[in-house]
């Protein structure tokens, strides 16, 4: 007989819903960091590309950290808040239809268990049962894939994403700052691309992609957007 301790078990398998939801504040959190790291070294860069004055490098570092977490936090709000309305609308809609067609609600309910393969006879007694149970629980998970009690909060997911991104806008802030004047770009540039690979790394991880190919994307594309605002700046520098 096999031991049961050593049968593998399922606990942490990315198919359990609340894995996924963890999974999915990681990625965002992993995904704002990055966009700090990129828009906040793309302007400072530019910046020390066209003059050395630290004073104007920390003026322009300072706003776009600023203005870069409020656009995110706010974006994040209004996205998460048009999903929760969605969601709540939804919920309600479901609540309104289990009051007042009940029987119809039960038919659809296992004509969507017959449609995933199961009898006619298992899905109506499955359809059943979890009606009985919890029937707005029932047909939220079956026809809408969302539960009452985890409506997304945008208070949460604005919070997350201002601070991800605050949190990325550190690095790219200290490698233009501490390093004496002739080192400023080229620290900056190794501090990102380090940065970019580590982050592109843990997006790929957590989504379970190909890590080498999402960190080649990233480093490339935050490098190019390095490169454009140094020769930019490099230009207006002289212009100006």
């Amino acid at each position: 007989m096999t031991d049961a301790s050593t049968e593998p078990t399922h606990g942490a398998d990315p198919h359990d819903a609340k894995v996924h939801e963890k999974l999915n504040w990681l990625r965002a959190g992993v995904l704002g960091a990055n966009d700090g790291i990129i828009s906040v070294a793309a302007l400072v860069v530019g910046v020390a590309a066209a003059t050395t004055d630290l004073g104007a490098i920390v003026v322009a570092g300072v706003a776009s950290v600023v203005a870069g977490a409020i656009s995110m936090g706010l974006g994040e709000y209004v996205s998460v808040s048009t999903q929760r309305d969605t969601e709540r609308a939804l919920i309600a809609k479901e609540t309104r239809e289990l009051a007042e067609m009940p029987e119809q609600e039960l038919a659809e309910l296992a004509g969507i268990y017959r449609a995933k393969g199961l009898s006619e006879e298992t899905a109506e007694r499955v359809a059943r049962e979890l009606t009985e149970h919890d029937a707005l629980a029932a047909h939220l998970e079956a026809e809408l894939r969302i539960s009452e009690g985890d409506v997304v909060n945008p208070w949460h997911a604005a919070g997350a994403s201002a601070l991800s991104f605050l949190v990325g806008a550190v690095l790219p802030m200290l490698a233009i700052l501490l390093p004496p004047p002739e080192w400023r770009i080229a620290t900056t540039f190794v501090a990102v691309v380090v940065a970019l690979a580590i982050t592109g790394w843990l997006s790929a991880w957590i989504g379970g992609a190909p890590r080498g190919r999402a960190v080649l994307r990233v480093v490339v594309g935050g490098a190019l957007a390095l490169v454009v605002t140094w020769v930019i700046g490099g230009l207006l520098g002289g212009v100006v």
